[in-house]
């Protein structure tokens, strides 16, 4: 009897396994023509803005929710909106990206927190010349019509001291007087990722 009360419980356990089928995670590739990276630095008389392109990348969903990714940033490409060649030669320069030696930052999910509706909160990597630090932020996602995904990040806050980029910090440089620029700066990132 006790053996067949077993065996009982075994063959539901197989059965009900058969109709809760675990979520397969499922890679969405970005369309790095169709996603877009804005940035804004700030100095101590005003601030800059403008673009840099998306390389290459994969958002990862479990069912509809996201559960990992990765992006590649082409370093090579960072504009200035006011299309200054000497801002932008300055940003490609050692002293702050180094492009020539990095051509190349990286971003990769580490954790990914559900909110209400279609905000989570994501923590990663961001690796820029060389160096990795963590950074989380407020995204939201949304699936389009068409069964592409948007992922959305209005206001990513990167410490640019965390990557060796020290040129006018006033936490490295207290004597920098009003040239300081400021060691934070924001970006904007939208993916638009199709499977």
């Amino acid at each position: 009897m006790k053996l067949k009360l077993i065996s009982a419980a075994l063959l539901f356990l197989v059965v009900s396994s058969a109709f809760i089928a675990p979520f397969k995670t499922v890679t969405y590739k970005v369309d790095a023509k169709k996603s877009s990276l804005t940035w804004v630095g700030k100095k101590l008389t005003g601030s800059h803005n403008g673009s840099i392109a998306l390389q290459s990348g994969n958002l990862l969903f479990d069912g509809k929710k996201l559960s990992g990714g990765n992006f590649v940033i082409n370093m090579t490409t960072i504009k200035d909106a006011d299309k200054s060649d000497k801002l932008e030669g300055h940003l490609k320069a050692d002293d702050f990206f180094g492009v020539d030696k990095f051509a190349t930052s990286t971003f990769t999910v580490r954790k990914v927190i559900p909110g209400k509706g279609n905000n989570v909160t994501v923590t990663g990597d961001l690796t820029i010349k060389g160096i990795a630090s963590s950074v989380s932020f407020p995204a939201l996602v949304v699936w389009n019509s068409d069964g592409s995904v948007t992922a959305t990040a209005d206001k990513i806050i990167v410490d640019r001291t965390k990557y060796g980029i020290k040129f006018r910090s006033k936490g490295m440089f207290p004597d920098v007087g009003d040239k300081m620029i400021y060691d934070e700066f924001e970006l904007a990132i939208k993916l638009v990722a199709k499977k």
